[in-house]
């Protein structure tokens, strides 16, 4: 069972945490405070200890006129997988994303990311897309719950 601790993005130190997954798990993206700032604004920002360390972190983007589905997507640091702070963390981003009614839920995964691929799977997701951002070299690839 597990025992994550979920807060939202609030702090200086919170967005550091949630800037430290973000980064460390996807560095082909890396992003700067300003940007997480801003993110913040339009998104749901949130990052997931066990006691007092840092695990993992999550986004939970509503539906834009740009892209019409909700979006979920929850980090956990490699060293903290399989404990079920996935599970809890995806379980919590997809109450969320439902309620802002949007007619699909998406997730956005790093195609090197071959545990989390397989994770969305396993919960019903289906790729929809895979997309290279410029001068990047490792695809994302987007799917979608069905």
């Amino acid at each position: 069972m597990s025992d994550l601790r979920i807060e939202q993005v609030d702090s200086d130190a919170s967005l550091l945490d949630w800037q430290h997954v973000h980064n460390l798990l996807i560095p082909t993206a890396p992003l700067s405070l300003d940007d997480i700032r801003e993110r913040a604004q339009r998104n749901v920002l949130e990052v997931a200890y066990v006691g007092d360390v840092l695990v993992g972190c999550s986004t939970i983007r509503p539906p834009s006129d740009e892209t019409p589905a909700a979006t979920v997507i929850a980090r956990i640091l490699p060293e903290y997988r399989r404990r079920g702070h996935g599970k809890v963390l995806y379980e919590r981003c997809l109450v969320r994303a439902q309620g802002f009614e949007a007619p699909a839920i998406e997730t956005i995964i790093l195609a090197s990311n071959v545990e989390g691929l397989r994770f969305a799977e396993a919960r019903g997701f289906v790729e929809l897309e895979t997309y290279l951002l410029p001068g990047d070299t490792i695809p994302f690839v987007t799917l979608r719950l069905q």
